[in-house]
């Protein structure tokens, strides 16, 4: 299957990081997603209930970020991937996690991790 769903540039807000200073304010965090999901059924029914809901999934990142804190993104990019996973039966997806605020002189860091239930 080639068909994809995509979120590109979800932004949030997380109490995230290693130092002291971190652990005491909310971050801006920056997600993509690309999310496999054959979409012949909901193209052929035109119905929202066949189709993977990127609102829907969207919301249910922006909650996991702000219900959790966690000091590493690895740590959150992982555990966050594996809820999405078991929430919305995907069964492969590529999520790209980016923390503009990291290093001053970059524009942003991030981690990039696909898994796949094969």
């Amino acid at each position: 299957m080639t068909d994809t769903v995509f979120i590109e540039g979800l932004q949030t807000e997380a109490v995230i990081g290693v130092y002291d200073w971190e652990k005491k304010i909310k971050q801006e965090l920056i997600f993509d997603l690309v999310m496999s999901h054959d979409n012949r059924v909901p193209a052929a029914t035109d119905d929202l209930s066949k189709t993977l809901d990127y609102e829907a999934i969207s919301n249910y990142i922006t909650a996991y970020c702000q219900e959790h804190v966690f000091e590493l993104i690895e740590t959150l990019a992982e555990r966050l991937l594996e809820s999405l996973m078991v929430k919305f039966a995907l069964t492969e997806v590529e999520l790209t996690l980016r923390k503009p605020g990291a290093v001053p002189t970059a524009r942003t860091v991030g981690v990039k991790i696909k898994r796949s239930l094969n």
